[in-house]
């Protein structure tokens, strides 16, 4: 059975984005928001190892506009480099109604993404990755999430798109992991107790 993890960067108050989408504050638009190479470098470590990721449409997109030439950018650094090419080679599943074609090594679901993940999680093979706070909700609400990697950034944005949303009952978590990054990001790495 594989292991679903839900990790992301998030603000100190809770959210993967703010109110437009805006994800400036993770990306270096404002002061001392710039990710480090230091914390660019785990999340490759954290991406080499997933076998699958599972993407909402809204990730999806982000993704797909830049790392499949990620590589080619003027400037990319060597970490860089190594994830847009393991991002264009790792299988990858779109769950969405509203598009109708996905490339890049991914294929599409249109329909009950709770009873796709399902399956995929039924299957033998390595650790599966949710992105996207639509999609991470519905996977953890029906009780599919074995891990959260949550990299919290010291940022208030006040409102935009939670990491969590509303939930049908408690989530029980174990702490496992915690690691402090330059400029004052923590990580912290829960698995859920079943």
């Amino acid at each position: 059975m594989r292991k679903l993890v839900y990790g992301m960067n998030v603000t100190l108050d809770g959210y993967i984005a703010a109110p437009g989408d805006d994800i400036g504050w993770s990306a270096g638009d404002g002061p001392d928001s710039s990710p480090s190479d230091e914390l660019f470098q785990w999340w490759l470590d954290q991406e080499v190892g997933i076998d699958v990721m599972l993407y909402g449409r809204k990730l999806w997109e982000a993704m797909s506009s830049h790392w499949p030439t990620g590589d080619q950018q003027p400037g990319a650094t060597p970490a860089e480099i190594e994830f847009a090419r393991n991002w264009r080679d790792t299988p990858k599943v779109v769950f969405s109604s509203t598009i109708d074609k996905v490339d890049w090594n991914a294929r599409l679901v249109t329909g009950d993404a709770v009873a796709e993940i399902t399956r995929l999680k039924a299957e033998d093979g390595g650790p599966m990755r949710v992105g996207g706070a639509t999609l991470a909700a519905a996977a953890v609400r029906a009780g599919l999430v074995d891990e959260y990697e949550i990299v919290t950034h010291p940022v208030l944005v006040g409102g935009g798109t939670p990491f969590f949303n509303a939930l049908d009952g408690w989530v029980n978590l174990a702490l496992v992991e915690t690691r402090t990054f330059p400029g004052g990001v923590i990580m912290t790495r829960y698995e859920t107790r079943r």
